[in-house]
């Protein structure tokens, strides 16, 4: 690859004085260089492939970090990192110790906020802009949002807080969906060029202001022309939406035509009223394998870069999810009552089957977490279905109040499938899954669950429909164990013992269990033998089981990939002081009141000291347990 041009850029200033040309020869560069990088470590092909020249055009245009770029989501943000001074560790993204896959402020001053979820950018944006105002500086506030974006209530909500008065507000709306019939296409360019260019709208104001000083008729005659501008708008752009918001709507522009775009930003430096521009570009530009399968390519996994073809998968175990997805189907196929509700998580979380097959009985809210859990709240009302609402842990914290407010305090039977529970590897900080039980442990009534293999799980979810209460079933997204064994009922609120000792109980969650098992292995040589509990339900706790293995021991370990502060052992530590149990010594072992970036699930827990040979250390130096040397364990 030809990447001369590209490694001279080393921040934004190095592009100002590059030609149409150089700077066409500058996003192709780039987006093979993104192809690159992601057929080795995989991440956001797509929306990165779409957004070259857009991110390109507002570099050469603006002046980052002064004007401020906030990106929704930030995962079409690689081309920027490549502009901004990261590129020499663009090899490293979303790896251990390299560069994140979204907006990192510690990375580069050009990154503002972090951003991994939805619907954050204009909110955010007007607090910046509120702030530059009111500290009378004069840089431009640049919210870069996608067209999902528009699902999410926030961002209406923010909409409907932008005041006409704004400058030097300028919205990109990057726009990799919407599509313009071919019969019309035509004369929506035409008519967006001539209703919504900069100079046709100073002009329409222009003469808006001269007709109203008419006497006795002026303003009526103003009133009809604007009435009939606005008309035309209706007929062939979405300008009258956000033009009733108070933003002056430009577009449908081209998105791959950067000098098109920096002639468009150029002319709008000068409005004096926040502006929003219309930018048309497409999924996976660049690369046939994306384009073609947008979904598929939205977040890729390492792929030839020679075909475009995915990689095969290494390993042969189904995963957590693919285990939900595949059972979920197979009971929707069995019992007409059953709903699913997920947030626009129906790949991720496996349910496109279900989808295919019952599209009445699966559906897709889009980003709209808060709706999609009142939503099935709304479904389960009089407790005649079985509805489970499909999200993950990072996103169902978007939706605390409809949890609280419309499911739990309604007692409504809702089961929540809780994905991607736990460490999120390489998406980093805004994405791993190790907050939820804190929130919902608050939750009277709500039950808490975790399967340590695909077989519980499966367990879990079938009888979770018998409880009559709300159900969280927490997964990792991780390869684990199956089998076509019959499906149990579970008991509400008892656990297992999955391995008897003396000396030590480990109380381990989830998967971590197969850890804690490998622990036991480490301390046996030194004559130290392990008690493994998985209680199953952290809420409620097995009790009995608890009382009868506190009666003997006296050294408790709890384990758990989840904030250690707020989760797991935050609980028996409480259950343990409520009922007198004060002699016990405890180690609580979970992820550490930190904010972890992104690496790889393995470099990550070995980081935070959740290994087990790490663990097994951390046992025998805090109980002072010596009763062979820890070579052993080496």
């Amino acid at each position: 690859m030809n990447d001369s041009l590209l490694k001279k850029i080393h921040s934004p200033e190095d592009l100002k004085n590059l030609t149409e040309l150089e700077l066409n020869q500058l996003a192709a560069e780039a987006r093979a260089r993104i192809i690159e990088v992601m057929s080795v470590n995989g991440g956001h092909l797509g929306s990165n492939l779409g957004s070259v020249e857009l991110t390109i055009a507002l570099h050469k245009v603006f002046e980052s970090p002064q004007d401020k770029f906030i990106w929704d989501v930030s995962h079409q943000t690689y081309t920027h990192k490549l502009l901004t001074g990261r590129q020499e560790k663009f090899h490293q993204i979303r790896q251990f110790k390299g560069l994140c896959g979204f907006c990192h402020p510690k990375e580069s001053p050009h990154d503002h906020f972090y951003a991994g979820h939805a619907g954050t950018a204009l909110s955010l944006a007007l607090g910046v802009a509120k702030n530059r105002d009111l500290t009378k500086r004069q840089e431009y506030v640049i919210p870069i949002i996608g067209d999902a974006t528009l699902t999410c209530g926030m961002s209406l909500e923010a909409l409907n807080n932008i005041s006409r008065s704004l400058q030097r507000f300028i919205v990109i709306l990057n726009d990799n969906e919407m599509s313009i019939s071919e019969n019309v296409g035509a004369i929506t360019h035409i008519l967006s060029r001539i209703l919504s260019n900069p100079l046709t709208n100073k002009l329409h104001q222009e003469i808006d202001s001269l007709v109203s000083k008419i006497p006795s008729y002026g303003t009526s005659l103003a009133k009809q022309g604007h009435r009939i501008t606005e008309s035309l708008k209706n007929l062939v752009s979405p300008a009258a939406f956000f033009e009733h918001y108070g933003l002056s709507y430009i577009g449908p522009i081209d998105g791959h035509d950067i000098q098109k775009m920096i002639d468009v930003f150029e002319g709008l430096k000068d409005s004096q009223w926040p502006v929003i521009v219309h930018v048309l570009t497409k999924k996976g530009q660049g690369m046939d394998e994306a384009i073609k399968n947008p979904v598929s390519y939205h977040g890729a996994r390492p792929f030839s870069i020679d075909t475009g073809k995915f990689l095969p998968v290494v390993s042969a175990k189904p995963t957590f999810p693919k285990i939900f997805g595949a059972h979920m189907l197979k009971l929707a196929e069995r019992d007409p009552s059953l709903v699913c509700v997920t947030p626009a998580m129906s790949a991720g979380s496996c349910l496109d089957d279900f989808m295919k097959k019952f599209p009445d009985r699966c559906i897709d809210v889009g980003i709209a977490e808060s709706h999609a859990i009142t939503f099935a709240g709304g479904i389960a009302y009089g407790k005649k279905m079985k509805v489970v609402a499909s999200i993950y842990a990072t996103f169902l914290q978007r939706a605390f109040d409809n949890l609280f407010h419309d499911v739990c305090l309604q007692e409504l039977p809702v089961v929540f499938a809780i994905d991607r529970a736990g460490i999120s590897g390489p998406d980093g900080s805004t994405h791993h899954g190790i907050y939820d039980i804190s929130f919902l442990n608050a939750m009277p009534n709500m039950i808490i669950s975790q399967p340590r293999n695909g077989h519980v799980l499966k367990e879990l979810l079938e009888s979770s429909f018998h409880w009559g209460r709300p159900a969280a079933i927490r997964y990792p997204n991780m390869a684990t164990e199956d089998s076509d064994a019959p499906i149990q009922q579970r008991q509400l609120g008892q656990g297992e013992i999955l391995s008897e000792g003396e000396d030590l109980l480990i109380i381990s969650l989830g998967h971590m269990n197969n850890t804690a098992l490998q622990v036991r292995d480490r301390l046996l040589p030194m004559g130290i033998k392990a008690t493994i509990m998985d209680p199953v339900f952290i809420k409620p706790l097995d009790s009995e089981l608890l009382y009868r293995l506190l009666m003997n021991h006296t050294k408790i370990v709890t384990l758990e990939e989840h904030s250690v502060t707020a989760g797991m052992g935050a609980i028996i530590n409480n259950f343990l002081m409520q009922n007198g149990f004060n002699h016990v010594q405890v180690l609580n072992l979970g992820v550490p009141e930190t904010f972890l970036d992104q690496g790889s699930h393995a470099d990550l827990i070995n980081e935070i000291g959740l290994t087990p040979d790490k663990i097994t250390q951390r046992i025998t130096h805090h109980f002072s347990l010596q009763k062979s040397s820890l070579a052993s364990i080496a």
